[in-house]
């Protein structure tokens, strides 16, 4: 009676230790998973349910605003590829010393509620030495295929 009592205290504990190991997985990654997306792929979808993403693109010199101290801005991230597409970000936070207008820039955070505007979190710039000469590649088949 006593062995029997004892596997179910075991199977008991079994099933309650794999039911919380497959909550944190599960919540782990559902919580710090993050669409990665172009600003193209950000405009095909409903953007208000994207939730958390990163976007990536260039900032169009149009509509450029940079607050005093350069702690924050509001500007058209534009598709690197397609630069007639673009969407409005909105960032508040310190600025790389690197940012400026037609700098390629990856922005982490949400839409807002209507999807209009891209409210980031953070904002980092990519090394423009880094990518020159692949930029320059890619301007080039552009120019070829166009």
């Amino acid at each position: 009676m006593a062995k029997n009592s004892s596997k179910i205290v075991y199977a008991v504990a079994l099933v309650l230790f794999l039911g919380g190991l497959s909550y944190l997985v599960f919540s782990g990654l559902t919580q710090d998973s993050v669409y990665f997306l172009n600003v193209t792929e950000a405009l095909a979808q409903d953007r208000a349910g994207i939730g958390n993403a990163r976007l990536f693109g260039k900032v169009s010199p149009k509509g450029l605003t940079i607050a005093d101290g350069k702690l924050g801005a509001d500007f058209n991230l534009m598709d690197k590829m397609e630069h007639a597409k673009s969407l409005r970000v909105e960032y508040k936070g310190a600025l790389p010393d690197t940012f400026k207008a037609d700098v390629e820039v990856i922005v982490e955070g949400r839409f807002s509620a209507d999807g209009r505007v891209f409210v980031a979190r953070t904002l980092v710039t990519k090394c423009p030495s880094k990518y020159e000469e692949k930029s320059k590649q890619m301007d080039a088949q552009q120019g070829q295929a166009g």
